[in-house]
């Protein structure tokens, strides 16, 4: 019964799940954005590309 008790009452588990995550969202935005980037200067040097 002190072992079940003990178990819920840990925390270190759910807290390291929450960081992953925070750290997966955090991964999605950044490949989001860097995809975004990526995408708008591509764009820009084909223009530029076009216009020499």
């Amino acid at each position: 019964m002190k072992l079940v008790a003990r178990f819920v009452k840990e925390e270190s588990g759910a807290t390291a799940i929450e960081y992953g995550l925070i750290a997966a969202l955090i991964s999605v935005a950044i490949i989001g954005g860097a995809t975004a980037l990526g995408t708008g200067l591509n764009t820009l040097f084909g223009n530029i590309d076009a216009q020499l």
